[in-house]
């Protein structure tokens, strides 16, 4: 008989929420909440282990995998896809999956994660190898979708970690790189998009920004190689070359335009000394 325990789906330890007033309900959420980065800062060793192999993997040519379903899923999704405008990162280079395909996204898909065949079939659509890392990423640790693209995955030499907010799951005992932050029992009971989706978010935002910044795509605390899509941004472009270079706001933007990223204003100054 098997041991493992869900505390994720355990009761609420607060009860008759809809007789609480909004005050009440903010506050203790947000007392929930706090326990989610002391979580966190427990399994920090796990999450730099994974990071280690993930920046091996990609200056070596390999692509990430973030692999999940519902909140978890549409989590991974986001974080990829923050990485191109953020640090330049190439389409492509780290990829967000989800149980049920895009349509998932936005709408719920009846019983999409209940396919133990259909993650790794996914991935096999983006040509995964040898060479990538890929990351499940459920609350559970038990969604099959998850579970078995990542046995899969073992069993073909592929490089595997596991974001997971339950301790002792079959992800966690298959992956090569576990993260099990045990945030507790939710608020509304069960409800995994609160502590859960809220542990999984910062853990994809240290697992990504850790790696960009160790793959170069950070120069000092500058993000050097966003890139220029709005006016935000290009005012933020235009302010670093004018700390750097002692420019007026003219001149740091028109070079900027010019050039098309921070760095490739940098990269041509230092060919010039």
């Amino acid at each position: 008989m098997s041991t493992f325990r869900k505390t994720t789906e355990e009761s609420s330890a607060y009860s008759r929420l809809e007789q609480m007033s909004v005050n009440e309900l903010l506050v203790t959420i947000n007392r929930e909440d706090k326990k989610v980065p002391e979580a966190i800062e427990k399994v920090i060793p796990s999450i730099s282990r994974l990071v280690e192999a993930i920046v091996m993997k990609m200056e070596a040519g390999g692509k990430l995998f973030y692999l999940g379903s519902g909140t978890s899923g549409r989590l991974g999704i986001v974080d990829a896809s923050e990485l191109p405008p953020t640090f330049g990162a190439p389409h492509g280079w780290v990829i967000g999956l989800i149980a049920g395909g895009d349509a998932a996204i936005r709408r719920a898909q009846e019983f999409a994660e209940d396919d133990i065949e259909q993650g790794w079939k996914d991935l096999c659509e983006h040509d995964v190898s040898s060479n990538d890392v890929v990351i499940g990423i459920t609350a559970s640790g038990t969604t099959p979708y998850v579970v078995g693209a990542i046995r899969r995955c073992r069993e073909n030499g592929i490089t595997t970690g596991c974001i997971t907010c339950n301790s002792g799951s079959e992800l966690a005992a298959v992956a090569e790189y576990p993260i099990e932050v045990v945030v507790g029992p939710e608020f509304v009971t069960g409800s995994t998009r609160m502590k859960a989706g809220t542990a999984q978010k910062l853990v994809l935002n240290m697992i990504s920004t850790s790696v960009m910044i160790r793959l170069g795509r950070v120069i000092d605390n500058k993000m050097v190689d966003m890139q220029l899509t709005n006016e935000k941004l290009i005012d933020r472009g235009a302010k670093m070359l004018m700390k750097t270079f002692a420019w007026d706001y003219k001149r740091a933007r028109h070079i900027l335009l010019e050039f098309g990223s921070v760095r490739k204003v940098l990269d041509a100054h230092k060919k010039k000394i």
